[in-house]
């Protein structure tokens, strides 16, 4: 064997020995999903150990929406333009900043938003500016052993297990351990100074434009992309789904069996939560299957899972027993997980290499728009006492069909590069 042979493989093995790029980033990833989750489980404990009411609560948990949707809009076309790494290295410190508010201001609905804001700020720029530089490490020249498409799945399960671990943790511990407004956050900042630290190893992958040729702020604001057919007429009908189902699953479900629970409501509330995520963070790896570049399937199969999910929260919501309930948010979180991948697979397929991040922004969004269910959904119930949860469920799951009938008909349109785009190769484990 030769010298030079012999150094391939020293490198090569060196090369597999070191963690790979993305995974430095997803770990941020994870992080700030964590904390944008955490919140969730312990509106129970808000609504019965603070006083807030049902509609206030459900508020709270859309607050963030505040922070996420600017921070989305803005770092994933800054993104573009300054660079990855600019945008995503405040992020995890971000997180922590909204979770030591929320630590300290759980009798205060003005902390309790400022907190929930930080929290969405951090998310979102880690939605989309994460969610392009995973894309980007999944790829040649850092990873080319890659498979088509583990950008698009590599994000979604980074943000699927913090979402899912992070509200888990904080229901164990706003239960069963001491300071329950205050413990889980700060876990959780010390899981954001680990993060922050990966985060700043990773290699950036988009040079920043040089000063004299960027263009005005407001030209790279603009997503030309987001005018594209496909994405107004298949990821469009289904991005308000991925947190609409969720948080069906995860804040409706637990308020409606918060007496029902075995006197445990917050640990019931942080099992639908870990429920309902774990499905959609498990489900992910069929989403490589059933996605192909010829056809919207992928997304068709996410909004047929998610009309069964709507109709089994109606029965659940109707009965009101834990089986029921547990059954129900599990489908919805398959819904829920299907629908993020399925949407970020057709966004990676119609971006460019110029407007990944700033339509990978949009996307989110819209899936964004899914939080202001509770509410919406708690108000008319206030408002007209004679309208249920299970119409309400019923309801859904009609728009949901009609979202499907969209989508159908318009599943083989507009698709760039069909014709010469292969079918995607159907082996070993997504996480590759």
């Amino acid at each position: 064997m030769s010298v030079e042979t012999d150094n391939e493989t020293e490198e090569s093995a060196a090369s597999r020995r070191r963690i790979a790029p993305w995974a430095l980033v997803a770990a941020a990833m994870f992080a700030v999903a964590w904390g944008g989750n955490e919140f969730t489980p312990l509106l129970v404990m808000y609504r019965l150990d603070h006083g807030y009411s049902p509609v206030v609560v459900d508020v709270f948990l859309f607050a963030y929406v505040l922070g996420i949707v600017p921070a989305l809009l803005l770092g994933g076309p800054l993104s573009d333009r300054l660079g990855r790494r600019p945008l995503m290295l405040p992020a995890p410190f971000v997180a922590a900043a909204g979770s030591i508010v929320l630590a300290f201001g759980a009798d205060s609905a003005v902390l309790l938003v400022l907190g929930r804001i930080l929290s969405g700020i951090a998310l979102g720029l880690g939605m989309a500016v994460g969610g392009s530089w995973v894309k980007e490490l999944s790829q040649g020249p850092w990873d080319i052993r890659a498979a088509v498409g583990s950008g698009a799945r590599r994000a979604a399960m980074s943000l699927t297990a913090g979402f899912a671990i992070g509200a888990g943790a904080a229901g164990v511990l706003a239960q069963w351990a001491p300071w329950p407004s205050g413990l889980a956050y700060i876990l959780h900042l010390m899981i954001t100074l680990g993060a922050g630290l990966a985060v700043a190893a990773a290699p950036e992958t988009r040079a920043a434009t040089p000063s004299g040729e960027r263009r005005p702020l407001i030209e790279d604001l603009k997503i030309p992309a987001a005018a594209h057919r496909r994405f107004r007429m298949v990821i469009a009908p289904v991005a308000p789904w991925v947190f609409g189902a969720a948080s069906c699953a995860y804040a409706v479900m637990p308020a409606l069996m918060a007496d029902r629970s075995g006197g445990k409501p917050v640990a019931f509330s942080a099992l639908l939560c870990v429920v309902a995520l774990g499905c959609g963070f498990g489900i992910q790896a069929l989403g490589r299957r059933i996605d192909t570049p010829h056809s919207a399937r992928a997304v068709v199969v996410a909004l047929i899972v998610l009309v069964v999910g709507m109709a089994a929260g109606a029965v659940a919501a109707d009965r009101l027993t834990v089986p029921l309930a547990i059954a129900g948010s599990a489908i919805l979180g398959c819904g829920y997980g299907l629908a993020l991948v399925s949407g970020l697979q057709e966004i990676q397929r119609i971006a460019g290499p110029d407007d990944l991040a700033g339509l990978t922004a949009v996307f989110y969004s819209l899936t964004y728009l899914g939080f202001a269910v509770p509410a919406v959904l708690a108000i008319v119930v206030q408002a007209l006492p004679g309208v249920g949860y299970p119409v309400l469920f019923l309801a859904g799951a009609a728009v949901a069909a009609a979202s499907l009938i969209l989508v159908l008909g318009n599943s083989r349109s507009d698709l760039p590069g069909a014709a010469d785009a292969p079918e995607p190769a159907h082996t070993g484990s997504i996480a590759r």
